[in-house]
């Protein structure tokens, strides 16, 4: 026979749903609470780790940058060294190359228009001239940035607009084959000798004219 379910039974299974349902909620909010405290350890781990990121990447854009100035003024002194080195020797190496230059100048610079230039070295006379790119190493980029400012050197210095404007590239050590892409060109190079230097070029070479 089966037993007929009262108000109070109707009231304890009531209560039973609604302690389910309050352990349920319980257990959810714990679990709510615990991922949300794991993501907030999380995004604290992050914020931490991404702060010393920042610090190490700030301390290597230091290290960089400090690099970069002791590379740059270590190259201006060896160029300045190269320069020291060929500017005695000038006059005489193209004098002996027929170009009757008599008058050297280093570090000639302008700036026109907007369009600064600076020449290494400047050998003159009344209708010739020879500029002298100096490096401690030559490369063939030096030797393309060096043929730009050739065809802009007049635009630069226009009161040499008339005379024959010859280049010579010069450097204590030269890239394999610089020299010989330097030659096609129509450029002069110089390398150390002995105590001095000298140019490399052959005695049939002709030098191309800006």
């Amino acid at each position: 026979m089966t037993t007929p379910i009262t108000l109070d039974d109707i009231y304890a299974l009531f209560r039973a749903s609604q302690e389910d349902l309050l352990r349920s909620r319980a257990e959810f909010d714990r679990r709510l609470n615990e991922s949300k405290a794991e993501a907030d350890r999380r995004a604290a781990e992050a914020d931490r780790r991404g702060a010393e990121i920042d610090r190490r990447l700030a301390k290597l854009e230091k290290t960089v940058e400090r690099t970069s100035q002791a590379v740059d003024a270590l190259t201006t002194r060896w160029g300045r060294f190269v320069e020291s080195l060929v500017e005695p020797a000038v006059l005489h190496l193209f004098q002996a190359r027929g170009i009757e230059v008599k008058e050297v100048h280093p570090r000639v610079h302008t700036k026109r228009e907007g369009l600064a230039m600076e020449i290494d070295i400047l050998a003159v006379d009344d209708t010739d001239l020879v500029l002298v790119e100096c490096k401690s190493r030559l490369s063939q980029d030096d030797v393309n940035e060096f043929l730009e400012k050739l065809e802009r050197f007049k635009q630069a210095f226009p009161h040499y607009a008339s005379y024959h404007a010859y280049g010579a590239v010069a450097g204590i050590e030269v890239n394999e084959g610089v020299d010989r892409y330097a030659y096609r060109r129509g450029l002069f190079v110089i390398k150390p000798a002995g105590d001095s230097v000298a140019i490399v070029n052959d005695p049939g070479f002709r030098p191309r004219s800006w």
